[in-house]
This record gives C-alpha cells, sequence and structure tokens, in this order.
C-alpha cells in the first residue's frame, strides 16, 4: 500500500509523492496526519528562528529519528534494520516524486 502525499514549497513549487507504506502500517491516516504535523511543527521552528541551513535542518530531523527509536522499548539495535529499510523506502520515493512549477506568466 501506497500513501499518496503532496506539499507546496515556499517558492511554489507542487512535489506529489507516493510513498510505500510497511505491511505492518496500523493506520495509514494517522501516518499522514504525523507527516503533516511534523511538517508544520519544522517550517514554524524554522520561521521563527530566521535563516537555517538545510543541512542543520537535515542533521536535526536524523538526531531526531535517533533519539525517537532510542525510546523504543527494546534494544536500538532491534529496530535499526527497520528504521534503514523505512528511511531508504522513503527516500527512494522522495527521489520520484513529480514536480510541479507554478505557473507565470502575463495576463
Amino acid at each position: 500500500m501506497n500513501l499518496p502525499y503532496s506539499i507546496t514549497t515556499q517558492t511554489g513549487t507542487r512535489i506529489d509523492f507516493s510513498f510505500p507504506l510497511h505491511d505492518e502500517t496500523g493506520s495509514p491516516v494517522q501516518v499522514n496526519q504525523l507527516v503533516t504535523r511534523l511538517l508544520g511543527a519544522l517550517d514554524g521552528e524554522i520561521r521563527t528562528l530566521g535563516e537555517v541551513s538545510n543541512g542543520d535542518v537535515l542533521q536535526a530531523l536524523a538526531i531526531t529519528l535517533a533519539a525517537r527509536a532510542a525510546m523504543i522499548e527494546a534494544p536500538l539495535a532491534s529496530s535499526v534494520p527497520l528504521i534503514e529499510q523505512l528511511l531508504g523506502r522513503a527516500l527512494r520515493a522522495a527521489s520520484e516524486g513529480q514536480r510541479r512549477q507554478p505557473t507565470s506568466g502575463h495576463a
């Protein structure tokens, strides 16, 4: 099962994704809601902080993922293969996202 998801960048570019979900996904609706809320919270924090480099944002997300994984009541080593699989699938799907530039012109 795939999760269709679309975003619009600050420059108006729309990107449509089709993210593969794990076979044991509990609720695609909740996954969608979490992604939307996490991206919204991230955008809000970036607006508050001012100019933040993309590298710093990605590093913060990687650290957040690692910290959240460590919170699971299981040895972290047992979760790492699943995390790597999920992240790899998501990154491949992101690379295949369909970008649509905003139309512009003169009336």
